[in-house]
């Protein structure tokens, strides 16, 4: 009885190492492509992207929508902004234009478009434009229709268990401010409501020009969160979880 006992002990204990070395790490959301064609990788990003963008605590994984600007100084030609306490959302409804992957030259393709809403605080000092500045209070950016077009140079690596994960190397980008950049900003001079009108105003019928004047940081700030959390995904997630195709050599 006790040689039965000390066997059966063993092979529970077999079967639990065998579970926990198999265990996924990827979430139920990713739909692994078995093979690197552009339909399949647009589909299985459009799948992941409402899930992904809320974050995976369990991995490490902060939220992407919505994601938080708590200071964000921005210095420009004759006038400092700065973003208090912002909150960024939109990105868990981005539309994937397309997908590309290489995966013996190192590269990975993604473009989406996107509606983006910031909200928060700032405050603002010198002259934007035409016009002195010198206000604080409650701001909304609203972007319709934004695209953004990233090229990634990807690595492959191995864990400390042995396990193969994707990597980013480094990365550029595009991003077109799409069909129309919307303000509400109060308080833009202090104490003048219809002088603070009469800038809004002009803001939202120039909006391009404003837009490319000081809204460079801000889309790479965004950028730089994205990818760092799309990091540490990767590092949580093993290669072969997210995609069913032989890893190339390295």
């Amino acid at each position: 009885m006790c040689e039965k006992r000390g066997i059966f002990a063993f092979l529970t204990v077999l079967l639990a190492f065998d579970g926990y070395t198999t265990a996924q790490f990827a979430p139920d959301f990713i739909h692994p492509c078995n093979n690197t064609e552009s339909s399949c990788l647009i589909q299985a990003t459009q799948d992941a992207i409402p899930e992904f963008s809320k974050g995976l605590p369990n991995l490490g994984v902060p939220a992407l929508d919505p994601f938080v600007i708590e200071e964000l100084p921005i210095q420009l030609p004759g006038v400092k902004v700065t973003f208090l306490q912002g909150k960024v959302t939109g990105l868990r409804k981005c539309q994937v234009l397309n997908v590309e992957a290489y995966l013996e030259r190192n590269i990975f393709m993604l473009e989406i478009k996107c509606n983006i809403t910031i909200k928060g605080k700032y405050t603002a000092v010198g002259r934007l434009l035409l016009f002195p500045i010198n206000g604080e209070g409650d701001s909304k950016i609203k972007i319709v229709n934004s695209v953004i077009k990233l090229n990634i140079k990807t690595k492959y690596f191995k864990d400390a268990e042995g396990r193969d994960h994707f990597g980013i190397k480094n990365y550029k980008y595009t991003f077109d401010y799409g069909d129309r950049v919307h303000y509400t900003i109060n308080n833009l001079f202090k104490g003048n409501p219809e002088l603070s009108n009469t800038v809004l105003q002009f803001l939202n019928e120039n909006w391009r020009v404003v837009t490319e004047e000081f809204g460079q940081p801000v889309v790479e700030y965004a950028m730089n969160v994205t990818i760092e959390t799309a990091r540490k995904f990767f590092n949580a997630v093993p290669y072969d979880e997210l995609l069913h195709v032989p890893i190339p050599k390295y």
